[in-house]
């Protein structure tokens, strides 16, 4: 195939694409039954807004990176549909077949995937700007609409943690180059130390994440900044 049989595939027709939404919500399914937060469009839309807004605002990425931004972060956990386990890095070989059969250029799936691929704390890193975008986006998604289980006699430990955050806000400021996660916990829910036994890692890849970027990561909690 000549390089004039590939196409600019958009954001709007990957959410368009059925099959891609599919993947979407049966992963989304299928990991709640495991008592897993939310991980459906609400977050993917989300995530893919934030990745876009990061990289937009930090400048330095022209519009079609940008645009890829947002497609990884709408599909980077298509993988769920198999299993949480090494989700990343199933999704990302899904991505590689999907974006194929829809004609993207071969450079342009690489860089989707590879943020695919690179989003999970336990096994990526950032290795573009994409991913750093995305994993900036994903892992600052943290909000009490993300929790299924409504009886909070029964919170994990993953529960009361999201559970306890009142309000989540990620921010990009350009002009001093900082993505700033700034959240209102209710400190009778989730002490900040439960906060960072779980999120301690998350932190540090979002710090990694913007040092790839050449800005720095910022984490503001009850108006207190602890990173």
């Amino acid at each position: 195939m000549s390089l004039n049989n590939y196409k600019i595939v958009t954001y709007e027709e990957i959410v368009a694409d059925s099959e891609i939404r599919t993947y979407i919500e049966k992963g989304d399914r299928h990991i709640g039954t495991m008592g897993y937060t939310e991980h459906s469009f609400a977050h993917v839309k989300r995530v893919s807004k934030i990745a876009a807004d990061i990289l937009t605002k930090l400048g330095g990425s022209n519009e079609r990176v940008v645009e890829l931004a947002r497609i990884a972060g709408y599909m980077h956990d298509i993988g769920n549909v198999v299993n949480r386990i090494d989700h990343a890095q199933t999704g990302a070989i899904m991505a590689f077949q999907l974006l194929s059969r829809m004609n993207m250029p071969p450079s342009e799936i690489a860089s989707v995937a590879a943020a695919i691929g690179n989003h999970d704390e336990e096994t990526g890193t950032a290795v573009n700007s994409i991913s750093a975008a995305l994993i900036l986006a994903d892992k600052t998604d943290v909000r009490r609409s993300r929790v299924r289980n409504r009886d909070r006699s029964t919170f994990d430990i993953h529960d009361r943690v999201n559970f306890a955050v009142e309000n989540s806000e990620t921010l990009t400021i350009p002009d001093k180059r900082i993505v700033r996660l700034i959240l209102k916990i209710d400190t009778d829910i989730c002490s900040l130390m439960d906060y960072f036994e779980i999120f301690l890692t998350r932190m540090m890849m979002c710090r990694r994440a913007a040092d790839f970027l050449n800005a720095t990561f910022e984490l503001v909690i009850n108006g207190t900044k602890l990173m």
